[in-house]
């Protein structure tokens, strides 16, 4: 069991307009750089050990990297620690791209 639930980019979407969710970017500052999803707030994975207590535990939280692994690291370490509702991205920011919706 992971305790973490993976959503597509359409879930995400009807979850940015419904719920009032935490969007975590895991990626590196240099790729980070290069574009982000505009409503995500990076948290590079390797600070998420540090830095997690800064995070909402009962809040909706949905993590995305590049492609949807180290996100899915991420979760699954959120989810270990105590978060109740957390999500992957699948296919991480470059599905968000290639489904032509903003990167900022």
């Amino acid at each position: 069991m992971t305790g973490f639930k993976n959503i597509t980019v359409e879930q995400l979407l009807t979850k940015l307009q419904q719920d009032d969710l935490k969007l975590i970017d895991v990626r590196t500052g240099a790729e980070i750089a290069r574009g982000k999803i505009p409503q995500g707030d990076a948290l590079p994975l390797h600070l998420l050990p540090l830095r997690l207590n800064e995070l909402d535990k009962s809040a909706a939280t949905v993590f995305y990297c590049q492609m949807g692994g180290r996100s899915a690291q991420a979760a699954a370490f959120a989810a270990g620690n105590g978060f109740s509702d957390v999500y992957n991205l699948q296919g991480g920011i470059t599905a968000w791209a290639h489904a032509g919706l903003p990167v900022s």
